[in-house]
């Protein structure tokens, strides 16, 4: 896979692109915002790491130079965490966002999940649970032999979870993920589409509460 690592910190971007290198991936570094438009005209990469305080540029304007010539996914990444500041970053076209300091795990697990939703599937293309069979290609899902109806947002949510097989995923991102926004206040929507989803899969226990953290599939 070609990354493209925007990040000004020399040390901290020599770093994390040492660390796609020795997970696989092919990572090229640039310092500025000027240099991430030229490499993704130059040779688009397979995702984008973009730190969203650079130098030259804006991260957020850049973010959105990018997007509009490209569907290549961006990761934005930044040393600020307030809902506000992600909020801003996923609406200019970023399709992740990560705070720092960042982890390998989930560097690498963030990756994996931006691509898979940019090119719809998963590595199988179906996820079953017990009698349920969700197709993320086709946005299909049979319970028990017969298709359920669901909603576009009951799909994304129920797509969200089968991709992450089983792990928890917390609140906060399902709302970023499906609804494209953290704000807590949404938090009802996000307990209201889980009741409905639970309804129409009838009495089998698909989607698990995680106390306190979010959800996971009964995978």
């Amino acid at each position: 896979m070609r990354v493209l690592l925007v990040e000004d910190d020399p040390v901290l971007g020599d770093a994390l692109r040492r660390t796609l290198v020795q997970h696989g991936h092919t990572a090229e570094l640039v310092g500025s915002g000027t240099a991430a438009l030229a490499a993704v005209a130059r040779a688009e990469p397979d995702v984008v790491l973009l730190d969203m305080g650079l130098p030259d540029r804006d991260g957020i304007g850049v973010c959105r130079e990018i997007r509009e010539r490209s569907r290549v996914p961006i990761l934005a990444i930044t040393g600020r965490g307030e809902v506000a500041a992600r909020v801003q970053g996923l609406r200019s076209g970023a399709d992740d966002y990560l705070v720092k300091p960042v982890s390998t795990d989930e560097l690498l697990a963030r990756i994996e999940a931006v691509l898979r939703r940019s090119t719809g599937g998963s590595v199988a293309g179906t996820v079953t649970i017990a009698d349920v069979v969700v197709d993320l290609e086709r946005r299909s899902v049979v319970a028990g032999g017969d298709e359920v109806a669901l909603t576009r947002k009951e799909f994304d949510l129920l797509a969200t979870l089968a991709r992450r097989e089983g792990a928890v995923v917390p609140r906060p991102e399902l709302l970023e993920q499906v609804w494209g926004i953290a704000d807590a206040s949404a938090a009802r929507t996000l307990e209201a589409h889980v009741a409905s989803l639970r309804s129409k899969l009838g009495a089998r226990e698909v989607v698990v509460t995680v106390r306190g953290v979010g959800y996971r599939l009964a995978c």
